[in-house]
C-alpha cells in the first residue's frame, strides 16, 4: 500500500470526513438548550411585532399567556422522562441490557443491534427509547472495541425520532384516530391504518430505518479518532440491606406495600386493554402510567422507588424549564398569525402532488420553535388540512409529511436528546454535529420519497 493510500485510510471515509464538518456548527455557533430556546424566543417577538399586526404588548401578553398554558403539559412530559428513565435505569433491565449486548462482537454487528433496538423501543415510547438507548450503547462499547460513542449516542437518539413516525403511539396519529379531534368537521376520524400504515409511510419509512444504519456504519471513524465510553462501572450495585428495626422501617421496606399497588396498576393496565384496544389505550397518560406501574415491580420497596426518582429527577430538568418557554413561543405564533405566515406562505407554492413536500418543510421549520407535535399540530393542521381539500391532495400523505419534518429537526432542536445525554455525561456540542448529519440525509431522503413512492403505491 502506498503511503498516500495509508494517509487517506488514516483520515476515514468519505462520509466521517464530511460528517466532521458538522462539528464546527456544534462547537462554535450551537448554544446550551436553555440559551438556544431564549434565543428563538426574541426572534419569535421580533418577527411577530415587524411582519404582523400584533404589536409590542400583544406579543408580551401571548408570551405570558402562553407560559403557563403550557404548565400542565411540562409536568406531564417531565413525569413521563422521569418515569420512564427509573425503568430503564432499574437493576434488572440494565442487567438485561448487558446480556443483550453481549449477542455481539463486532462493530458492524453493534450499531445494527443498537438501531434495531432502538427502533422497536421507540415503538413501545419515545421517553423510555431517549433513555435506554445510551444504556445499551454503553453496554456494548464495553464488549466491543472500537465503537465511537458520540456517534452511538447521536444514531440511537435518531431511532426515538424515526420510530415515531411509525409507531402508534405519536402525537398526531393517536389524535386523528379519535372522534373528537378539532378536525373532525373536515377530515373526519382517520384511523392508524389509513395514516401511520398506509404503504407510502411504511415504505418510506424502511428506506430512512435502513439507510440511516448503513450511513452510521459507511460513517465510523479511523482507529486514531475513536471516542470510546471511559465511564465508571456502576452495574454492579451492592444491594444494602434496609433496616428493619421499627415498624416505620418495616414500612418503608415492605414488599407486600409495592406489591399490591403494582397488582392495582395491572388490574387497571388490562381492564383499559380490553375496554379500548391497544391502540385506542395509548394515551400519554395510559403510557407513563405502565411505566409508573412497572416500577412499583421493579423496586420491590418504597424506600428503592423514592430513592430512584431522587436519582432520575435532574433528567427532565430541561425539559421542565424550557417547556414553558415553548409554550411562550407557541403563543406569540399562534396568536399573532406568525404561524400560520409560515405554513401559508409555504403551502401557496404547492401543487396536490407536491404538498406533502411541503407539509414535511414547513414542518421542519415549525417544529424549531414549537419542539411538540401536539402544540405544533394545533398551529399547523389546520393550513395544511385547508390546503390538502383544497387541491385534492392526499391528506394521509399530507399528515404523514408533517409527522416526518416534525421528527427530522428534533436532530436539530436539542431539547428531547438532553436526558440521555445527562445519562452518559456528554454535553450537546459532542453529539450535535453527527445529529445535524443524519439530519440531511433524511432531508434529502424524505423529499425524494414523499415524490416517489407516491408514484408506485
Amino acid at each position: 500500500m502506498s503511503k498516500e493510500s495509508s494517509q487517506t485510510l488514516d483520515r476515514g471515509s468519505f462520509l466521517w470526513r464530511f460528517s466532521k464538518k458538522f462539528n464546527f456548527a456544534a462547537e462554535n455557533i450551537i448554544p446550551d438548550p436553555l440559551v438556544f430556546c431564549l434565543i428563538l424566543t426574541i426572534l419569535v417577538f421580533a418577527a411577530g411585532v415587524i411582519f404582523t399586526d400584533y404589536g409590542v404588548m400583544g406579543m408580551l401578553t401571548s408570551w405570558y399567556n402562553g407560559i403557563w398554558s403550557q404548565i400542565a403539559f411540562a409536568f406531564q412530559m417531565s413525569f413521563m422522562v422521569v418515569t420512564c428513565a427509573v425503568t430503564a435505569r432499574s437493576r434488572q433491565v440494565k442487567s438485561g441490557l448487558k446480556k443483550f449486548a453481549k449477542l455481539v462482537s463486532t462493530p458492524t454487528a453493534a450499531v445494527i443491534l443498537l438501531m434495531a433496538f432502538g427502533y422497536a423501543s421507540s415503538f413501545l415510547n419515545w421517553a423510555f427509547c431517549t433513555i435506554v438507548t445510551p444504556i445499551l450503547a454503553m453496554q456494548l462499547t464495553k464488549n466491543v472495541k472500537g465503537l465511537h460513542f458520540p456517534m452511538l449516542i447521536a444514531a440511537g437518539y435518531s431511532t426515538m425520532c424515526l420510530g415515531q413516525c411509525l409507531g402508534p403511539s405519536a402525537s398526531v396519529y393517536a389524535l386523528l384516530a379519535g372522534k373528537d379531534h378539532f378536525l373532525v368537521d373536515k377530515i373526519g376520524v382517520l384511523t392508524q391504518s389509513v395514516t401511520t400504515y398506509n404503504p407510502m409511510n411504511v415504505i418510506v419509512w424502511i428506506i430512512l430505518a435502513v439507510g440511516t444504519i448503513i450511513l452510521t456504519l459507511k460513517t465510523m471513524p479511523p482507529k486514531s479518532e475513536v471516542v470510546e465510553y471511559q465511564a465508571a462501572d456502576d452495574d454492579d450495585e451492592v444491594e444494602i440491606e434496609e433496616p428493619k428495626n421499627t415498624f416505620a422501617d418495616k414500612m418503608n421496606g415492605s414488599r407486600v406495600i409495592m406489591t399490591l399497588i403494582g397488582i392495582a396498576g395491572l388490574v387497571n393496565i388490562v381492564f383499559t386493554f380490553m375496554k379500548n384496544g391497544f391502540l385506542g389505550s395509548l394515551s400519554l397518560n395510559f403510557v407513563i402510567f405502565i411505566f409508573l406501574t412497572a416500577n412499583f415491580l421493579l423496586y420491590n420497596t418504597p424506600s428503592k422507588f423514592i430513592n430512584a426518582y431522587r436519582d432520575n429527577l435532574s433528567l427532565a430538568t430541561d425539559v421542565m424549564i424550557q417547556f414553558p418557554f415553548y409554550g411562550g413561543i407557541s403563543g406569540m405564533m399562534a396568536d399573532s398569525g406568525l404561524g400560520q405566515i409560515i405554513v401559508g406562505g409555504l403551502c401557496q407554492l404547492a401543487t396536490a402532488y407536491t404538498l406533502p413536500v411541503f407539509s414535511y418543510l414547513s414542518a421542519s421549520v415549525v417544529n424549531l420553535f414549537i419542539p411538540s407535535q401536539g402544540g405544533q399540530w394545533i398551529v399547523q393542521g389546520p393550513i395544511i388540512m385547508d390546503a390538502a381539500l383544497r387541491l385534492n391532495a392526499n391528506v394521509p400523505h399530507v399528515v404523514n409529511a408533517f409527522v416526518y419534518g416534525d421528527e427530522a429537526t428534533n436532530l436539530l432542536q436539542p431539547l428531547y436528546v438532553i436526558p440521555a445525554l445527562s445519562v452518559v455525561g456528554m454535553k450537546l456540542k459532542d453529539v450535535w454535529g453527527y445529529m445535524a448529519f443524519i439530519w440531511l440525509f433524511w432531508c434529502i431522503a424524505t423529499v425524494l420519497g414523499l415524490l416517489v413512492v407516491p408514484m408506485f403505491v
